[in-house]
């Protein structure tokens, strides 16, 4: 099954989040069963990164948004171990600082934005701003109701230099989200994840729902499309999100860039003279012969050089 055609929002279309199911997982029944899906897919994002980085012509974007304890984390840890951190960026968008506060919303996101060759991953991102301010009135709807306008326009922009991006918005319910808090107060290694916030914020549900039916109505274009994750199991959530990605590096039909030296003169110079443990014999004759043709080449120039004196005395 393509989960992208499968769990894309379409553009244009009206989204109400009690269509979807959170518990979907498409036709794998349970973790064990969908595993060789899951190597399969992180191969694949495992190649084409080696490639993106390589031909350095295009870049990805990595859009994760969700409720707290929606699994933005798991899919980093999950999907994303499956690239070279060399080529990898994460960022996390939270609350801005007194200086990103003093500029226009999208200051702060512009400088993350990956450059060719690259994927960058943002954890929480730039609709944090039709998100959060929208749900606790920070800012009024006559500001908050315009930045997707400016949202849309910077991603085009971002899409027109080379980025191709996929966002996924990660969805759970309230009960499995509490599910959720209560192994972390139960787990020694996630109790620092722990805040009042997130348990302050389950009086806002509603509200949230709301403001993320119009982001994904408002937001979703054929350049920068978001993709409803069901997230309830954690299992198909990275599965679906690492199939996305790596059918997404392959529509780049990738290929390696043309060395950029003489292949043939580098093993003659530098591996046709190395030892070689097994033929140590054959190693050595190597080397004299070169040493030989080095010397024959020096004695020509030095030849040549003596013709050019006896020429110059008989005239």
């Amino acid at each position: 099954m393509d989960y992208r055609k499968k769990l894309i929002v379409k553009p244009g279309s009206k989204v109400r989040l009690k269509d979807f199911d959170p518990a979907w997982h498409g036709k794998h029944e349970n973790e064990k069963e969908a595993a060789e899906d899951m190597v399969k897919h992180l191969a694949r994002i495992t190649k084409q990164q080696r490639l993106l980085y390589g031909e350095k012509r295009h870049s990805l974007l990595v859009v994760l948004q969700g409720i707290d304890a929606a699994g933005k984390d798991g899919v980093c840890w999950h999907v994303l171990h499956a690239m070279n951190p060399q080529g990898v960026d994460v960022t996390g968008f939270k609350q801005p600082t007194p200086e990103e506060h003093d500029h226009d919303f999208l200051w702060r996101v512009h400088p993350h934005a990956p450059g060719l060759g690259r994927i960058a991953v943002f954890n929480r991102s730039h609709y944090e701003d039709v998100l959060v301010v929208r749900a606790h009135k920070l800012v009024p709807k006559s500001v908050w109701s315009t930045r997707y306008d400016r949202i849309n326009e910077f991603e085009r922009l971002l899409h027109e230099n080379g980025t191709t991006i996929v966002k996924f918005f990660l969805l759970i319910t309230p009960e499995e989200q509490l599910k959720r808090f209560g192994e972390r107060l139960d787990d020694p290694m996630r109790q620092w994840k722990i805040s009042n916030s997130d348990y302050s914020e389950r009086a806002l549900w509603d509200d949230y729902t709301r403001a993320y039916e119009a982001m994904l109505e408002n937001c979703s274009t054929e350049h920068a499309p978001w993709y409803v994750i069901p997230s309830n199991n954690k299992w198909f959530r990275n599965l679906a999100a690492s199939q996305i990605i790596a059918a997404t590096l392959e529509d780049f039909h990738m290929k390696l860039p043309a060395p950029t030296v003489d292949l043939a003169k580098i093993r003659a110079e530098y591996h046709a003279t190395a030892v070689d443990p097994a033929n140590p014999e054959k190693a050595a004759k190597v080397q004299n012969d070169k040493g030989r043709n080095d010397k024959d080449k020096g004695d020509g120039k030095e030849n040549d050089k003596g013709k050019g004196k006896s020429k110059s005395k008989s005239s």
